[in-house]
């Protein structure tokens, strides 16, 4: 069995970067020398994905189109003599196959996964927030589709944090059963701080199975009217069908300020042609 598939959802609004996000998704805005999403797209490749499910709005026809040709910009481009560049933006056209569905009403990242459904078929699928960023030498996704290939369970993907934090995840009690892997015995979304049963907090990287679609179908609207991916996952935990696997990797939330700002530094502090440059600046700027 081979997973090829993955689910982007990408239809939010961005509230957490205005102004930024009045008129350009926060999936497009650029992180180093790459938009938000190319990131999550290259890391799905990365990981052996080929087609993927962007679940969209009718505002955002643009990240569909950053994977697309720009025949006009070829030509301007060669005209200038710019062959390298030519080759990079037809690399973007050409990484994956783009699927589009519409989410007409934003009704919760559950939703969102059902939305797809069509085209998901009766395979494994995988899903990838679109402002959720893991950055390390082995795809992030890639390290939760082997075991559930593996065990033959749907997989989440899980980070440690602060104490202090975890009223903002959704965090899982489990047992761990080989290094960094475990059984997931609850799911409780954003536990009050003190209450939590860990602080291995769910991301924005699963591996499903197509029974997650019946257990979305069944879910109620919570707060905000909101489908929540959550309680098909708890459902699946009363199954005894879900394992979570410690994410080996930087994170960044890029739908937050302080998270979005870091990761444009940590990726330039990465690039050898500008990491000297940038540090330079940067203790000019601290000690100013």
């Amino acid at each position: 069995m081979k997973i090829k598939k993955v689910i982007v959802p990408v239809a939010g609004w961005g509230t957490g970067l205005l102004p930024a996000t009045k008129n350009v998704p926060k999936e497009m805005l650029p992180i180093h020398n790459k938009p938000i999403i190319q990131y999550v797209v290259e890391e799905a490749q990365a990981a052996g994905l080929t087609d993927v499910v962007f679940v969209t709005n009718q505002n955002k026809v643009i990240i569909q189109d950053h994977f697309d040709y720009n025949l006009a910009l070829e030509r301007v481009l060669e005209r200038a003599g710019k062959l390298d560049l030519i080759k990079t933006i037809r690399d973007v056209a050409e990484m994956v196959t783009v699927i589009a569905i519409r989410q007409k009403e934003q009704l919760g990242l559950g939703h969102a996964v059902l939305c797809a459904r069509a085209v998901c078929g009766d395979e494994p699928v995988a899903v990838m927030v679109g402002d959720d960023l893991m950055f390390g030498p082995d795809p992030a996704i890639g390290q939760l589709m082997d075991v559930a290939l593996a065990e033959h369970m749907p997989v989440v993907g899980v980070i440690e944090v602060p104490e202090n934090q975890v009223d903002k995840y959704g965090i899982i009690q489990g047992e761990e059963f080989a290094p960094g892997m475990y059984r997931v015995r609850g799911v409780v979304e954003k536990p009050a701080v003190g209450k939590a049963p860990s602080r291995l907090a769910m991301v924005g990287r699963y591996v499903l199975f197509p029974d997650i679609f019946k257990h979305l179908e069944k879910c109620k609207p919570g707060v905000g009217g909101e489908i929540q991916l959550t309680d098909a996952l708890q459902a699946l935990v009363k199954e005894n069908r879900l394992l979570a696997v410690k994410l080996k990797g930087q994170r960044f939330d890029a739908g937050d300020w302080p998270e979005y700002l870091a990761a444009n530094v940590y990726m330039g502090l990465n690039d050898p042609a500008m990491r000297d440059l940038l540090k330079k600046r940067l203790t000019e700027v601290l000690e100013g």
